[in-house]
Parts: C-alpha cells; structure tokens; sequence
C-alpha cells in the first residue's frame, strides 16, 4: 500500500475522534495557552494531553493525532503479560531460561545473560519498564502472546489506535510508518489512568503495573521537573526523530496525567538539549508549576549535567 494514501487514511480515522471509553474534554484555556507558547517554536510536529484527574480540565493539542510509541509501547506488552497471569498461563514468580536467540543488539542488561542462565518473569517484566531494556520487552511480546493478542487486548479496552506493529502479522505498512508500536497522546495517558485506578486486567495487576512504572531509570527529562519526593508513574520512548513520555502525578493537589509526542523532528540528536527532549522537560516544569503554585522547588542545573 502506498505509504501517503495509507497514512491519509489512518490520520482521517483519528481526526476529531475522542474515543467513548474516555472522558470528555473540558478545555483548560489557560493552560493550554501555556503549553502552546512553549511549542511555538518547536522543530517538527507533536501532540500533548493533559488531564487533572480531580477537576477533569485537560489540554488537547493533537491529542488524537497518531505518534510513534518507540518504547512506550512496552506498557502495552506490560499488559499482555498480565493477561497471560490473569489466564493462569504465566506465573509472575516463575523461572524462565534464557537462551542467545533471544538477545537484542545494544546495552540491555537481560541481554548479557549466558545461553540458559535464569532470570524470573518478574525481573524481566521489571527491565523492560525500568530500564527500558529492549531483549526483556522483545521476549515479553513472545510471551504474551505476541503483538497479535496485546493488540486484542488494546481494542478490548477501548484503545483504538494503541498498537504493536513489530513482528506483527498484518502491521507492516504501518510498522514502516511508525516503527515498534503506534499511538495518541490522550491513548497513552488514559492507559496510564486506567492502570492507575486498577481497571487494567485486574486490580491486582494494575496494581503490579504501576508500581513498576513507578521505578524508572531515565529519569532525566519529564521526571526531572517534578519533585524527587513526589510519587509519579511513568514510561519514557525515543528514536532519532521522535522522544516521548507518559507521566501520571500523585501531586498533593490531585492527580494529573500528561503525555508528550513528537515525529519528524530536525533535531534529531542525543544530548540533554535535544530539542524533544527539553520540550519534555519544559511541559513537565509549566504542568507541576500550574497545578502546585505553592511548591517552590525547582530541579538543580547538575540533573541535566550529570544525566
């Protein structure tokens, strides 16, 4: 399929859809005039969702406009894991064998394991979300049931967009488009919030699930901007010409969630001051100032330096 008629056709599905299963908008102007100053400039296309849990105000700024997930796709694998558990198919203490067909080139930790060496399920689900580790998240789709069934699990949900596309049957035209995974910055923050409120599964692995959200590594762009001593659940993504992150806030004024995406960036290199990345940074920064105007803390210059 021609790759322009097939993303004219998928940016016309999404277009103007809020889907059902989420709740409505109801536009904070203010805000939203915030966040629009801070993109103004911006080098490439991005979407932005926003919702206070509490009060229900959100922003929508290409909310339902389709984005790379890059390695926000492994809260969808996350799920399809859980599912298999749910099922009584996998065992989230169990001990699993790891063999070297399984690795994935780069700096994986799961992926320096010897041919049979043994890690748990829950250790590997772990690294996948914490670390991002890309061997962990690859055998994790094996294990649930491969994109093919996290993708049921998805449209079960409500989630219209939210897909895995690598090594799926049937999503190469748009695994080309939009590589690993596809998504919208309202799917992923309301995925998010359904996890949140242990409507995802189970109570008991929603539960799971967001406290390994909870444990991130790459904590240097929207972490970064809210208080260490703030409880956030997160997961982060990027590739040369997108950077992402989903973030939910327990801030003391009421939760928020928020996601940011970008595509086609020019900036597409990987320093701190990668034009995405401090887009991230810099929406995290207004949303925790907006919602908590009486916190007077600020993140320090050497968390960037030192990132």
């Amino acid at each position: 399929m021609n790759k322009l008629f097939l993303l004219l056709a998928v940016t016309v599905i999404a277009a103007g859809q809020t889907p059902s299963a989420f709740p409505g908008s109801k536009p904070d102007k203010t805000l939203t005039k915030k966040l629009y100053e801070l993109t103004k400039d911006f080098k490439g296309e991005f979407g932005i969702y926003v919702r206070h849990l509490k009060t229900g105000k959100t922003v929508e700024i290409n909310a339902d406009t389709l984005f790379p997930t890059a390695s926000m796709v492994k809260v969808p694998i996350m799920t399809g894991i859980m599912d298999k558990i749910k099922k009584g198919e996998l065992r989230y203490d169990s001990t699993l064998v790891f063999r070297d067909s399984l690795i994935y080139p780069g700096e994986d930790v799961v992926g320096t394991l010897k041919d049979s060496g043994k890690i748990s399920l829950s250790k590997v689900v772990l690294m996948m979300i914490t670390t991002s580790d890309n061997t962990a998240s690859l055998w994790c789709q094996k294990m649930a049931g491969t994109g093919t069934r996290i993708n049921q699990i998805m449209e079960e949900n409500g989630f219209k967009v939210t897909r895995v596309n690598s090594r799926t049957p049937g999503r190469e035209a748009m695994r080309s488009l939009y590589g690993w995974g596809v998504t919208s910055p309202r799917e992923m923050a309301e995925l998010v919030v359904r996890i949140r409120e242990g409507k995802m599964i189970s109570p008991w692995a929603s539960e799971r699930m967001y406290r390994n959200l909870a444990r991130i590594y790459w904590d240097g762009e929207a972490l970064s901007e809210i208080p260490p001593y703030v409880h956030a659940a997160s997961k982060q993504g990027a590739v040369d010409e997108s950077r992402s992150e989903v973030v939910l806030v327990n801030a003391p004024g009421g939760d928020y969630v928020f996601c940011v995406i970008t595509k086609n960036q020019k900036d597409t290199s990987w320093v701190n001051e990668n034009e995405g990345y401090m887009l991230l940074r810099n929406v995290s920064r207004t949303l925790w100032q907006y919602f908590e105007p009486k916190s007077r803390w600020k993140s320090m210059p050497e968390s960037m330096k030192y990132h």
